[in-house]
């Protein structure tokens, strides 16, 4: 059975996000859409919630999938492999290897002006979105909204979560992929050191935002991904990790 891939979009943005990348994998995906983005703007953000919402959707793909998702949902991607390990046959986190606790504060300085005038900064991030990045892929970033009003329950919740005890309870290979200009990627090493069965990628003259702006390269790192889990499953394989690898697939 091909192993199908679930995706978690970023903060602010929802599922839509994936689907250039989605256009160029060849097995099943399915993007969520996280409470108080995209389609449940109207819930309230929690990370149990969240967790919850990703462990639903690997239900409806068979039990079991490969994991990956960007920034926020990079960060919702290792709770819900320490949560549910046995649903998460694998994680690639992107872009979400900096501590969330020791920015708390900015974080929350940014995510209390973007909740006071949330149309404001609706407009700034989709300018942003659009500026950063090609024009097919920015029109799926922004097809499912922008939700500035969420950032200060989303903040609240992810610096108050413990990622890298999390990435130390779960079992499974991980893919950690940063942008080499990323500034999202200051805690690498910690968050490597943390996994049991981890792989640092990084990718050349790349930011955050602009990580999405090869959608057929990040296809070809899921696709890595599902292949190396795969051949791991295989009768007989060699169950070798590859701790602190750095590469580009």
């Amino acid at each position: 059975m091909t192993l199908p891939v679930v995706l978690v979009h970023g903060i602010r943005v929802s599922g839509t996000m994936w689907d250039p990348v989605i256009s160029q994998l060849n097995r099943p995906a399915i993007a969520v859409d996280l409470p108080g983005h995209g389609t449940r703007r109207a819930e309230r953000f929690t990370m149990d919630a969240a967790t919850r919402t990703v462990a639903a959707a690997i239900d409806r793909v068979g039990g079991s999938a490969l994991v990956a998702g960007l920034s926020l949902g990079g960060y919702v991607g290792i709770a819900t492999a320490g949560r549910f390990p046995r649903r998460v046959a694998g994680l690639v986190a992107i872009g979400c290897t900096a501590s969330t606790a020791g920015m708390a504060w900015a974080y929350r300085a940014a995510a209390a002006l973007a909740g006071r005038f949330p149309e404001y900064a609706n407009l700034v991030s989709a300018y942003g979105f659009r500026r950063a990045l090609p024009k097919p892929v920015a029109d799926a970033v922004l097809a499912g909204g922008v939700a500035c009003e969420v950032m200060p329950e989303v903040v609240a919740a992810l610096t108050a979560h413990d990622h890298l005890g999390t990435l130390a309870a779960y079992p499974g290979p991980v893919w950690l992929v940063n942008g080499s200009r990323d500034p999202f990627r200051s805690d690498e090493r910690a968050f490597l050191a943390a996994c049991h069965n981890g792989r640092l990628i990084r990718l050349p003259r790349t930011g955050h935002v602009t990580t999405l702006a090869d959608p057929a390269r990040l296809a070809g790192l899921l696709e890595h991904a599902a292949a190396h889990l795969a051949a791991d499953r295989s009768p007989g394989a060699a169950r070798t990790g590859d701790p602190g690898a750095t590469a580009l697939p």
